[in-house]
């Protein structure tokens, strides 16, 4: 498989989370260090970047008119492509699937804002539809949850517990490096 077959998804990368009461900026310079780099190696690459937004008219945060449906301010990017969502997975109404048909894409790379949500459940629908996929974990961001039960997960908690659910099934969990590399030279799993 070679670069041509590949797109970069940089799913839910938005100002819309900054608003959120959970929203926390411990890890953000790690995770926007990380993307960046993802997503200037990509278009040096020729790798084609897709941005995807979540929209939702019924949360203020995330509909169309608050303003906060754009990129996060710390990262540059110019897409190839963009897309809005109203689902977990970006291949739900969104156009990405028919975009990646026609694009010849048969090798998607993961990143974005949340590791378990619209990240963890793109790669899952994505493997299920054929394609290859990459899950750049640390070019993902998340924010600490707590059980019904009263424990607390880390972010750390749950980029691994994402891993480890994906990993060998759905998904290689690739670094930024990994992701990047020449992948002609890698036989399909």
């Amino acid at each position: 498989m070679s670069h041509a077959d590949t797109a970069l998804l940089v799913i839910d990368v938005q100002e819309s989370f900054r608003q959120r009461p959970y929203w926390r900026a411990d890890d953000l310079p790690a995770f926007t260090s990380r993307l960046q780099a993802l997503i200037d190696g990509a278009k040096a690459k020729g790798i084609p970047v897709v941005q995807i937004f979540h929209v939702a008219d019924e949360d203020a945060h995330f509909s169309l008119k608050s303003g906060y449906v754009r990129k996060l301010d710390e990262i540059s990017l110019e897409a190839d492509a963009v897309f809005h969502k109203r689902r977990h997975s970006a291949l739900v109404g969104s156009g990405l699937d028919v975009w990646l048909v026609a694009n010849g894409i048969r090798k998607v790379i993961v990143s974005g804002i949340r590791t378990e949500q619209c990240c963890e459940t793109t790669t899952r629908h994505a493997s299920d539809l054929g394609y290859e996929v990459d899950y750049v974990t640390e070019a993902t961001l998340t924010f600490p949850m707590t059980h019904a039960s009263g424990t607390v997960f880390s972010a750390d908690d749950i980029k691994k517990r994402s891993e480890l659910v994906l990993s060998g099934r759905f998904a290689r969990i690739a670094t930024v490096e990994e992701a990047l590399a020449d992948t002609s030279i890698r036989s399909a799993a």
